[in-house]
């Protein structure tokens, strides 16, 4: 989605008197009543702070969990009240039930958490009942929740077809960078794939063959590829029944003049656990009681050469069990090589997922990347290629 059409907080004026019904993420781990992780908090500062110092009254409406329509006191928002007025330096207010009375009454430039989104049976059915009382309150609408932007709920779609509506700071800067990634990327392009399973990105792998010059598969992922090959890959984790399919994909790929790159040396072991005996072999060399739980150094260096050849990147997912060492090298090595080459100026890097941010964490990358996205199923069904309801709905 290119990123002229949708709306931005630049094109509103001032906005005093006027109420911004605003969608953020503020389902944040918790222990013991406390954040333990305010990166999301920190991400709606920048809208947030932009629509108060215009003068709004600002409604922030969000989710906690999944108390799937009813009411949880473990679910409330209020204890996310605290940590977010410390992060934002400004006082934020609570809201159980918002009336037009109480929010006539509130003062210009006011912040108020409106309570768990979820609590309402109508949410995630996207209920338009719901969404038309909601949109009551306000006078315009501001999406600044990639992250939820895949469900099609009443606060991430529902709303916007009420109110004009725009994409907050934060969802502006993601679907810019998605856009430049792979809506009107500079090639080569090269995409890294891992995770487990291949069936968890069948849709990943189709779409990319057809969008990138490389495709780089990891993980447990490769292993059913390499055994679709006729490599016998031991008891590694491997899809047996998805060869034919692993099959389609790289005969797709190989019509589309996409390269797909697996491993030729791997790390085994004969358990997986931290720091076991482990040798690295051809993959030809995998024995029968051996798992391959990382790609071997030879490979990686022949990686770190094609990304020296390509100008974008998209990255989802380890290309090892990363978690567990030695079996991270491959991916630190990847990433760091990816990191320099951005760094440098010769490479734009995307990446996104749960893992893919924790693995680049690990690695000491995170903030190397030309942009790193905190959504895990959004990132997942942009790369899939879905139309995103909660995106589609910010479209002039």
């Amino acid at each position: 989605m290119a990123a002229n059409s949708f709306k931005t907080l630049s094109d509103l004026g001032q906005l005093a008197g006027q109420t911004a019904l605003v969608r953020v993420d503020l389902n944040v781990p918790m222990a013991d009543g406390k954040v333990t992780d305010d990166t999301r908090l920190q991400a709606v500062v920048p809208t947030v702070t932009e629509l108060a110092d215009k003068g709004a009254r600002v409604l922030l409406l969000a989710h906690f969990g999944r108390p799937k329509g009813e009411y949880r006191p473990e679910f409330s928002l209020q204890p996310v009240v605290k940590p977010l007025a410390d992060v934002l330096g400004r006082e934020v207010g609570f809201m159980e039930r918002p009336s037009p009375e109480a929010i006539a009454e509130l003062p210009e430039g006011s912040i108020m958490v409106v309570e768990n989104s979820r609590f309402a049976p109508g949410e995630e059915k996207n209920d338009p009942g719901m969404a038309k009382a909601i949109a009551s309150f306000g006078d315009l609408y501001v999406n600044d929740a990639f992250s939820a932007a895949h469900r099609a709920h009443v606060t991430t779609a529902g709303i916007a077809e009420h109110l004009p509506s725009y994409a907050g700071r934060s969802m502006e800067r993601e679907l810019t960078a998605l856009d430049k990634a792979l809506g009107a990327p500079e090639h080569p392009v090269a995409a890294v794939v891992g995770g487990a399973k291949v069936s968890s990105k069948l849709d990943v792998l189709r779409q990319m063959v057809e969008k990138v010059d490389h495709l780089i598969i990891g993980g447990g992922m490769a292993n059913t590829f390499l055994a679709a090959r006729g490599v016998a890959v031991g008891k590694s984790l491997c899809e047996h029944d998805l060869t034919d399919t692993a099959n389609e994909i790289l005969e797709a790929a190989d019509r589309a003049d996409c390269t797909v790159h697996l491993p030729y040396d791997v790390v085994v072991a004969k358990e997986f656990a931290p720091n076991p005996p482990t040798r690295t072999v051809n993959v030809h060399e995998v024995a029968e009681d051996e798992m391959i739980l990382d790609i071997g150094p030879a490979a990686v260096e022949a990686l770190s050469d094609v990304l020296k050849t390509c100008k974008t990147l998209v990255w989802n997912g380890p290309l090892g069990a990363f978690e567990t060492p030695p079996f991270d090298a491959a991916t630190v090595a990847l990433a760091q090589t990816a990191a320099a080459l951005t760094k440098e100026g010769q490479l734009l890097s995307v990446a996104g997922g749960g893992d893919t941010v924790a693995a680049l964490n690990h690695a000491g990358v995170g903030d190397e990347f030309s942009f790193v996205s905190t959504a895990g199923g959004a990132f997942l069904e942009w790369m899939e290629g879905k139309e995103l309801p909660g995106v589609a709905a910010l479209q002039r």
